[in-house]
């Protein structure tokens, strides 16, 4: 039995000594990225996911966790293929040319971008969407950081809003199908459903009414 635990010793001392050594380093970090993206994935997913499936998608208990289970697991999947390839190619540009620039992070994002989100499915068009209204804003501080457009007099995000929301209900309204599922679920929900009602239960306690009344 001491052998036993004196080998586990032994072996952890090597590793750690292992994840130590610099020249290990980006096989390491692109290794924990991999693990970093699983981890990420699921924690974002899975409550995400629980809110959505219960609140709008029928079926039994069973087929509601499963659901949950699948959706978790692609996004967990995804995001842990997409850190391993970025990072990867990463440090094969930054080994091939001698140093690393800006153009390796944007080629390696473009290259992992099209092998891992490129299917256009429910939950890689939710992080895409999600992403792009990032780099939206992050493209408009940038240009004013840069002088490439002046600093507002005023803070521009009462417009913003404005003009999103105004967008946003627009297209529900009269071009629904434009917009992505689970957002229209949630438009239907809030702007549709509260426009039916029969009796204090469906006005108050329930959305709808499940009996036959």
């Amino acid at each position: 039995m001491a052998g036993g635990a004196d080998s586990l010793r032994a072996l952890l001392r090597a590793a750690n000594a292992l994840l130590q050594k610099r020249r290990y380093h980006a096989a390491l970090a692109v290794i924990k990225g991999f693990r970093n993206g699983a981890v990420y994935g699921a924690k974002i997913r899975a409550p995400h996911a629980l809110v959505m499936t219960f609140l709008f998608k029928s079926g039994s208990l069973r087929e509601k966790l499963k659901s949950i289970a699948q959706a978790t697991y692609a996004h967990s999947r995804n995001l842990a293929y997409f850190v391993f390839t970025y990072k990867g190619l990463l440090a094969a540009q930054s080994q091939l040319q001698g140093k690393k620039i800006p153009f390796h992070s944007f080629l390696a994002a473009c290259i992992g971008g099209w092998l891992v989100f490129g299917d256009n499915n429910p939950i890689n068009s939710q992080i895409v969407m999600y992403l792009l209204s990032r780099i939206l804003f992050g493209l408009s501080r940038l240009a004013v950081e840069k002088g490439y457009i002046p600093q507002p007099k005023q803070d521009p995000f009462p417009l913003v809003a404005a003009l999103v929301w105004g967008t946003v209900l627009w297209l529900f309204e009269y071009h629904k199908e434009t917009l992505q599922p689970s957002l229209q679920s949630s438009m239907t929900y809030l702007y549709e459903d509260s426009e039916v009602w029969h009796d204090l239960s469906d006005f108050l306690i329930y959305n709808k009414r499940t009996d036959s009344k």
